[in-house]
């Protein structure tokens, strides 16, 4: 009987790719978060005859909030997993395993 064929898969990778891909949306949402907490405003108000007739400012400001601790919370996920991260090894070795399926068969 032959030696299994091994597979390398790099586990720390997708702990890196995944830190780099949600830090920069956390910090994108949290910056517009900012600014529509301090200096925005919903767009109902431009098509409205008074401002905050639509939305009011209380819900605003409740969505602002909302907005910027999901900003916050996606980038310290992302320092978390990064951190967590160097525990884990560069990759695994483990037997091929062969597809449940196969194409054009």
């Amino acid at each position: 009987m032959a030696a299994p064929v091994l597979e390398k898969v790099k586990i720390r990778g997708l702990t890196r790719i995944f830190s780099f891909l949600l830090a920069p949306w956390g910090a994108a949402v949290s910056a517009k978060a900012v600014y529509d907490l301090f200096w925005g405003e919903p767009e109902a108000n431009l098509y409205s005859a008074q401002k905050w007739q639509f939305v009011t400012q209380a819900q605003w400001l409740r969505y602002g909030g909302f907005e910027l601790v999901y900003g916050l919370s996606c980038v310290a996920l992302a320092a978390a997993v990064y951190r967590y991260g160097r525990f884990l090894p560069e990759f695994v070795e483990r037997p091929r395993r062969e597809p449940d399926f196969k194409f054009f068969e």
